[in-house]
This record gives structure tokens, C-alpha cells and sequence, in this order.
């Protein structure tokens, strides 16, 4: 299962706050978890037809047992993870499977 999360930042967020903290926190603590094969955070540089991108950032989760993912994520420190990714941007989070 993929997750891929498309998001802006919250007004008052810089790119630099953010990229900080999600350096720091997010990517390794995410990467971590034992139910996620892979974990990536973009930050987008607009389209192919030289328009901006509708999303300043996306985020590709690779999850290995969606069940365990569940679990890791209700556990410590996930919680305060998230509280603090939507502290810094709104986001939609897309479930996808592949064909």
C-alpha cells in the first residue's frame, strides 16, 4: 500500500521551519516505524507546463503491513509526530494500491 500526501504549508510557516523539523523529526521518525518500507518527503517545483504546482509539498509512504501501520501509529511517538505536521501544513492523505 502507498500513501501519498499532498499538502501546503500553514500561513505563518516558512519552508525553512518546516524542512528543519521534518529533517529532524518526521523522516526519521516515520522511517522508523516497522510497518513502512519506505518513506519520502518532495517539495514540488511546479508542473510540466511551467505553471505552479497545485501543492508546495507530497509525501510518498511505502507501508508494508497496513495492519502494523495501525499500531505503529497509535503508539508513542507518533501521536506527537502528527500533532506536529498539522501544526505546520494541511494535507490529504490519498490511499492507493497499484495495478
Amino acid at each position: 500500500m502507498r500513501i501519498i500526501a499532498l499538502f501546503n504549508l500553514k500561513p505563518g510557516v516558512t519552508r525553512e521551519q518546516y524542512e528543519s523539523w521534518a529533517r529532524s523529526r518526521d523522516l526519521p521518525t516515520v522511517r522508523s516505524l516497522p510497518s513502512i518500507a519506505a518513506f519520502d518527503v518532495l517539495r514540488t517545483t511546479g508542473t510540466l507546463s511551467g505553471d505552479a504546482a497545485p501543492y508546495e509539498y507530497v509525501e510518498i509512504i511505502d507501508v508494508k503491513d497496513m495492519e502494523r501501520f495501525g499500531v505503529d501509529v497509535a503508539a508513542d511517538p507518533m501521536p506527537a509526530i502528527a500533532a506536529e505536521f498539522a501544526a505546520h501544513a494541511d494535507a490529504t492523505f490519498i490511499l492507493t494500491e497499484a495495478l
